[in-house]
């Protein structure tokens, strides 16, 4: 056999075997689930560091510091983000979010913690989602802190702008925003209750998650049997901190996800592969595949994808 041919079906096996302690964890139940932004690319979403994506947005993502101190970014931003939002609120939950809501409803979840702000986990009809980073589908108002609907939001936004509309051609962002350069026409509306600045309820870049927010992730996980993460690269902190926490416990952590991740060398095993087929197939493995999920569970897995 040749070496690479040998490399090949050591990866496979390996790969297999991972697989197979995946399926075991979900059998044994009380499974504590981190998602991230590959669990959604295959619903059109692009991600920021994975295959199908990069840190590969047209300039930096907006902060909080220059959100809530520049009326010339809020007004960048909203108008990107307006435009952005059709294609958010156009996106469908994906297999893999079928899957995962599949094995919830079979018992098998102990809570989902997701680093996505699309609301796609819940589209698929997943029930106990903690969106660590807030929702797109939201809107707060950083003077009364009332919260309100983006779609809401949306209507008045159009009113307000009637000539600003998509292009198929705009490039969106991970953070749900697109890549136009020219915004200074954009009108932007404040809230309806105060006159305070409006800002989507989501955590951005230099803002920190809510105190108890993080706290009761950290407890969903030190009490599950086990950590499985699906489509993070655990770049950043806010999800690495529940895989370190794992481990320093002696949980097991299993990871999928397309390519390396910053928590690899905690994991008990390691998946490289799509995350929709690999889902698809963990679900019949479970043997959690009915006639309501036909379209969505006919897929086998393998290490290829």
């Amino acid at each position: 056999m040749a070496s690479g041919d040998l490399a090949e079906a050591v990866e496979m096996e390996s790969q297999q075997k991972s697989f197979g302690i995946l399926a075991e964890v979900f059998r044994i139940g009380n499974v504590a689930i981190l998602s991230g932004a590959g669990l959604s690319t295959e619903s059109g979403i692009p991600d920021y560091r994975g295959p199908s994506g990069q840190a590969r947005r047209a300039g930096q993502p907006m902060t909080y510091q220059e959100f809530t101190g520049s009326a010339e970014a809020r007004q960048r931003y909203w108008a990107r983000s307006h435009l952005g939002w059709r294609h958010i609120t156009g996106a469908s939950a994906n297999a893999g979010h079928r899957a995962v809501a599949a094995v919830e409803r079979a018992g098998l979840v102990s809570g989902i913690i997701t680093q996505n702000v699309d609301g796609l986990h819940q589209a698929a009809g997943a029930g106990a989602v903690t969106e660590l980073h807030g929702s797109l589908h939201r809107v707060v108002c950083l003077s009364c802190w009332s919260r309100s609907s983006r779609e809401d939001l949306d209507a008045r936004l159009r009113s307000a702008n009637p000539l600003w509309t998509a292009d198929a051609g705009l490039a969106v962002n991970p953070d749900g925003d697109v890549a136009v350069e020219e915004t200074s026409g954009f009108t932007v509306v404040d809230c309806l209750g105060c006159g305070g600045l409006l800002k989507p309820d989501v955590v951005f870049f230099g803002e920190n998650v809510p105190k108890p927010r993080v706290e009761s992730c950290f407890s969903l996980v030190s009490s599950s049997s086990a950590l499985v993460v699906l489509g993070s690269s655990l770049t950043v902190m806010s999800g690495l901190r529940y895989v370190r926490r794992a481990s320093s416990l002696g949980i097991p952590v299993v990871i999928v996800n397309q390519g390396a991740t910053r928590g690899d060398a905690l994991a008990t095993a390691t998946l490289d592969a799509p995350l929709g087929s690999t889902l698809t197939a963990l679900a019949r493995e479970l043997g959690l595949a009915d006639s309501s999920q036909e379209d969505a569970l006919t897929w086998s897995w393998s290490p290829l994808g």
